[in-house]
């Protein structure tokens, strides 16, 4: 690894949050040890625009060697340079384009999406909304299921207009539009990877970003939550594809976390 401060890199993330695990992701698979701090959802934004300086109001933010970096993507180039082994950067310069491409398509036009959809199917099951987002905060805050399953339906209908039904349906031909990409993508290829004969950004950044749909037990999202009926309809009519099933398989076989020694704490 290059040259270090004592201190371990900070990572500040929402625990379900499927930009984060793409970030987590890429630090155990690199070895990095780290700590991750989780605000309660909401108070994340002021943390965010104080920890950069006002230029982000949202997670994950990484902050290492001195460094404070937000967005997903720059961190992953962060971490390629502060520990390039393993790489997620393919070396010959077509393919690491091609990566980089595939990135950057997959946190646009597949990430918000998958995002705004289960906020959405979520919503029409207060009780389940509670169930999740009482799981998914630090402290002492998830005994108040009631409370917190109230404040997550109002910020996340305030922050991603999560209500909307109209918004829900646009989600769903989005994602279904990355689903294609992303098996015309895996025909190129021998069918493992997106991008030649190894685990690449792309491929975090695909199986990251569509975990809130197919929910592989790997994943941040224990599969003992209930979960909303509709997300569920939605999953099992996609449930059979090669894309879904490919999300899966990268999950079960390179979702590698982290050892139990790496520190962690909660804010």
């Amino acid at each position: 690894m290059a040259a270090q401060t004592d201190q371990k890199p900070t990572l500040w993330q929402i625990e379900i949050s499927h930009y984060s695990e793409k970030v987590r992701w890429a630090l155990d698979y690199k070895h990095v040890p780290h700590v991750r701090r989780s605000p309660l959802p909401g108070t994340h934004i002021p943390i965010a625009l104080a920890l950069t300086g006002g230029a982000q109001l949202t997670l994950p933010i990484l902050t290492v060697d001195g460094r404070t970096i937000g967005d997903s993507t720059a961190i992953l180039a962060a971490l390629e340079e502060i520990q390039p082994q393993p790489p997620l950067y393919p070396t010959d310069p077509k393919e690491r384009a091609r990566a980089l491409e595939l990135e950057e398509f997959f946190d646009e036009q597949l990430g918000p999406h998958t995002r705004l959809l289960s906020f959405f199917e979520l919503m029409q099951e207060p009780d389940v909304f509670a169930e999740v987002a009482a799981a998914s905060v630090p402290g002492p805050f998830g005994r108040v299921k009631p409370l917190v399953g109230a404040y997550a339906r109002v910020l996340t209908s305030v922050r991603w207009g999560a209500n909307s039904a109209a918004a829900a349906d646009r989600a769903r031909a989005a994602i279904l539009a990355a689903l294609d990409r992303l098996e015309a993508e895996l025909e190129q290829g021998e069918g493992e990877f997106l991008v030649g004969d190894r685990l690449s950004v792309a491929d975090v950044t695909a199986a990251s970003l569509f975990y809130p749909l197919v929910l592989p037990p790997e994943g941040p999202v224990s599969p003992e939550l209930p979960r909303p009926s509709g997300l569920e309809r939605f999953r099992q009519r996609l449930s059979e594809r090669a894309g879904y099933r490919w999300v899966q398989e990268t999950f079960r076989r390179h979702r590698h976390h982290a050892a139990p020694s790496l520190r962690r704490s909660t804010a």
